[in-house]
């Protein structure tokens, strides 16, 4: 089981204790942690300016091919399988994980994907990486002409590049996998799933309560939440192009009760995060080809108010709720949780099918059923979750964040 790391393309590391594996690996998988090039060492498009770069774009990504290949070479020495490889991650991890799946050079080198709350439909163009390459030099007051200067920088001028607004969606300057036409000659998700994927058999997951990860319940944010800001709010995070307004009105419909904080981290999860990944099992499905689709909804018992939040699974999975950062809790209810998901993420690493004889089925994803494992006190197989926040985020078409 290879794990990638989250934190986008922009941050993060496997030593992180939340993602130790030596819990899976109790459990007798051969766990591998991998840290890769992030931002602008990994991901800085240069080929846009300067012939000399071709691979610049996706240097982070050729890291992770790297890492699976000495997988393949190694890996029996430490009693792993080299024909038996998961790749999972989480949140930015997942989006790795869905990008090799459109990496030519990832061919043979992975038997199964899964993905944690993350996912890659589309990557950035080759034009706008440039206008990112040209705004990152310009906040350096670098020279696109001569190269030179950001060649022999130290690393820590280089990070200062970091803070130039993005010149295609504002914020900070987004970094991620380019569509080159080598290491990329096409998007992993769109049109379709990329032929390459076809055989290799997906998990992927999203947490009820996703956004809550991001906002303190107790910030001057969430206390000033009204219904005279909730539509602008809501806007902001949006990777759909749809009006706001309308949005709070359809939600208010049918929650009627809901605040506008509860309003808010709903309506953010369901269109920004959790649609990516309908995004991809729902390409999957009209390929015919099998994915197992969850949602997380046990609720932290650290902090209940944070509900089922963004990447609560990674520790549920690791069996490392107990290490700082994780989050969950770690009462009885919290360690059965961990088990029933750490029992589902063995079984598709053995056999490409989380499907176990002791526990409920769980049916391939299909467009008709759209049968999803609901992962709670008590787990459970559900048909159409949160049918109508699908339905009503689907009238638009799905934008990635930083294509």
């Amino acid at each position: 089981m290879v794990y990638i790391h989250g934190g986008a393309y922009a941050f993060g590391s496997a030593t992180d204790p939340v993602c130790d594996g030596a819990r899976l690996a109790e459990q007798g998988a051969v766990v591998v942690t991998v840290n890769h090039r992030l931002n602008a060492f990994g991901y800085l498009y240069l080929a846009g300016i300067h012939p000399g770069f071709p691979d610049s774009g996706n240097a982070g990504q050729l890291d992770l091919i790297l890492a699976l290949l000495w997988v393949r070479r190694n890996i029996a020495a430490f009693g792993g399988d080299a024909n038996r490889v998961t790749t999972f991650g989480d949140s930015g991890g997942g989006a790795k994980v869905t990008t090799l799946l459109a990496m030519p050079q990832a061919a043979g080198l992975l038997h199964r994907a899964a993905t944690m709350s993350g996912q890659q439909v589309t990557v950035s163009g080759p034009l706008n990486a440039t206008r990112r390459t040209r705004a990152f030099l310009a906040h350096l007051g670098m020279s696109e002409r001569d190269l030179s200067a950001l060649l022999t920088s130290p690393s820590e001028r280089v990070l200062e590049g970091l803070a130039a607004v993005d010149p295609v969606h504002g914020g900070p300057v987004y970094f991620g996998p380019v569509l080159d036409h080598a290491n990329l000659s096409r998007h992993p998700f769109w049109p379709d799933p990329h032929p390459q994927s076809l055989a290799i058999p997906l998990m992927t997951g999203n947490a009820r309560d996703e956004m809550r990860a991001f906002v303190d319940p107790d910030s001057p944010f969430v206390r000033e939440m009204s219904w005279d800001n909730l539509a602008n709010r809501i806007g902001d995070e949006l990777p759909v192009d749809v009006s706001p307004q309308w949005i709070v009105a359809e939600y208010r419909r049918q929650l009627p009760t809901a605040s506008p904080a509860d309003i808010y981290f709903t309506a953010t999860t369901a269109g920004r995060s959790w649609r990516g990944q309908l995004e991809v099992a729902e390409a999957r499905a009209r390929a015919g080809r099998p994915s197992w689709v969850y949602q997380v909804d046990f609720t932290s018992r650290a902090d209940p108010r944070r509900g089922a939040f963004h990447c609560i699974d990674l520790p549920l999975v690791f069996g490392t709720f107990d290490m700082p950062g994780a989050d969950t809790g770690s009462d009885a209810a919290v360690r059965l949780m961990s088990r029933t998901m750490q029992s589902r993420f063995l079984a598709f690493a053995r056999h490409g099918d989380p499907n176990l004889s002791d526990a409920p089925a769980w049916p391939v994803y299909d467009l008709v059923r759209r049968a999803t494992m609901v992962f709670d006190v008590n787990s459970r197989t559900q048909d159409n979750p949160r049918a109508w926040q699908r339905e009503l985020f689907a009238r638009a078409p799905y934008r990635q964040p930083g294509s």
